[in-house]
């Protein structure tokens, strides 16, 4: 039959079940996968330099992590998926003088200028949550829910835009 086959492969979503990788391939193959992501988020955010990312994360920081300081959020073009990186977190703490400073940045990915609301809070709730629990554990993705009850859905749908980036490109 001269069809040719294309093989998707699904890095970004290896770790869930067959089932749903196998709705996401047959979305793709019926090139409904763009329809299934402009469906559920039809349009980019607003939060498009350094100070309204930094502000954007102030309001989560501010309502989930009172005693902690974030001294500086911006988008960082060097971070990629490529190396397996969406956003990085960092603590810094120095003693001056006699006091401890301590220092904590995220840095989020520029592919997230680009994208739905929905996934850029994903990636600051991830990042936010790494100064709370520094593991990918239990009481990580606890953490994460609390602040965003739909984290687990959002961070899928992410995998999910990623892989059609992957195959078609942008969308947003």
């Amino acid at each position: 039959m001269g069809g040719v086959e294309v093989i998707m492969t699904l890095k970004y979503l290896n770790n869930y079940p067959t089932h749903l990788q196998n709705q996401i391939k047959e979305l793709f193959e019926k090139d409904k996968l763009s329809l299934y992501l402009l469906n559920k988020y039809p349009t980019k955010h607003k939060y498009q330099n350094d100070k309204a990312l930094y502000e954007y994360t102030q309001e989560f920081k501010n309502s989930y992590l009172k005693k902690f300081t974030l001294s500086k959020v911006l988008y960082d073009g060097k971070i990629n998926v490529i190396n397996n990186a969406l956003g990085t977190h960092t603590f810094v703490s120095r003693v001056q003088g006699g006091k401890l400073k301590a220092k904590n940045e995220i840095r989020v990915g520029t592919i997230f200028k680009n994208m739905p609301e929905e996934f850029l809070r994903m990636i600051v709730v991830h990042e936010l949550a790494h100064f709370k629990e520094k593991e990918h554990n239990k009481a990580f993705y606890k953490f994460c829910t609390y602040i965003e009850p739909s984290y687990h859905q959002f961070e899928f749908d992410l995998r999910v835009y990623l892989t059609y980036i992957d195959m078609k490109g942008k969308l947003y």
